[in-house]
Order: C-alpha cells, then structure tokens, then sequence
C-alpha cells in the first residue's frame, strides 16, 4: 500500500505547489478550515493562485493570510463579507472574484467529484447570477474590467433552470475529525460543511487529521 501519511504540512505539499494552481478548500467560516495546509502554501509562496471557498476566512487566519500575503488571484466564492483586506482588492482590481449562490457552490463540488460537467438549477434564474454582469474584476478606476457572462436557460415543466458547470481543482485542502493511513476521512459537526465536497472535487485531495488510525479503526 502507498503511505499517505506526512509528518506535517510541509511535507505534504512539498514539490506539488506551483504558481498560477488551483485550489480549493473545505470548511464554513472559520470553523473545519485546512488551516495548517493553508500556513504551509503561504510559507511556501506559491502565486496567483485561484481559491475556490465558501468564503475566503477573516484579515490574519484561513484563506485571509495568503490574501495579505498577495498571493490569491482569483476566488471563486459565496460569502466574502468579514474580511476588510478582501473587499480592498476586489474594488481595487487586485483580486477576481466569481460569486455563487452558496447552495450552487456547493452543488458545483459536488458535481465535479462525481464527474458531472454541468447541471440545470433554478437559483439565480431572472437575476445578474443567470443574466450575466455580475462584476469579476474592477479597473483601477471603479469601472468593471470584467462581467460575468449570460448563461444558458433551458425550461423544465414550465420552470426556468440556469445551466451551471461543475468544478474540479488542481488540489482540495481540507480538514477532518478522522483519517486512517489509507485515505479514509471522517468529518465532524461543521465541518461537514464543505469538506467532503471538497475531498470530491479534488484531483488530488490533502487533508489535515486531528486522529490518525489504523485501517480498519473506521466504521
């Protein structure tokens, strides 16, 4: 059996990161976040990286250090609203940012680790989600540099469904109660929240554990 097992962060992502990546990364809010694997990308220094998060943390802890670090591009995410550093580069032009609708976030995960390229969904239909304008990135001047596009609408049964595409990543980051030495993760309470969609969507998926065990020690 291949070992899984790295002593810490840093070995774990040693000589995968590279600039200009993909990533995403479990939890809600502050709370099942990879914070230790996100400590090791910043230490790292891998750049122009694009997130993909429920949220993008708060200014000094999660996702928000690699954001104060300048090394975020570009966040695909549902909620952005307690961090001050994030709203800064996103009116500024310095960060692109792809809003969802949480559920749809959510949904897209999901899709993309079941190898689904894209799904019909009613939330968003009749508004800038399905409509397109939606400001991704702002000039230096507050203008918008980039909009959102429109996307296709199909009817169902009379009802008006907006196509959204699944999502995969380069690397999912993500935080478990649980894991034993062959990959298998448990998640806990809030932590559920993200994390196993994220483990899915992952072409390659790290977790950090807060127990190790042995196969077998899993129901």
């Amino acid at each position: 059996m291949v070992d899984k097992v790295k002593k810490d962060a840093v070995e774990a992502l040693a000589g995968l990161l590279f600039d200009g990546m993909t990533i995403m990364a479990g939890g809600f809010g502050l709370c099942g976040i990879p914070e230790n694997l996100i400590a090791a990308i910043r230490e790292a220094g891998t750049k122009d990286l694009t997130v993909i998060s429920n949220n993008c943390g708060v200014d000094g802890f999660g996702l928000g250090i690699l954001l104060e670090n300048r090394q975020i591009k570009k966040m695909v995410s549902s909620y952005v609203g307690e961090n001050k550093l994030f709203e800064q580069l996103y009116l500024s032009g310095e960060l692109e940012l792809e809003f969802n609708p949480q559920g749809t976030l959510a949904e897209r995960l999901r899709a993309g680790g079941a190898g689904i390229p894209a799904f019909y969904n009613p939330a968003g239909v009749g508004s800038p989600v399905s409509d397109g304008g939606l400001p991704w990135r702002y000039a230096p001047d507050g203008s918008v540099a980039i909009a959102s596009p429109p996307k296709e609408i199909r009817v169902f049964n009379g009802k008006r469904y907006v196509l959204e595409e699944g999502i995969n990543a380069d690397f999912a980051l993500v935080h478990a109660k649980r894991g034993d030495t062959a990959g298998n993760l448990v998640f806990n309470k809030t932590a559920m929240n993200f994390n196993p969609l994220a483990a899915m969507a992952g072409r390659i998926t790290i977790a950090q554990v807060e127990e190790l065990v042995e196969p077998g020690e899993i129901d």
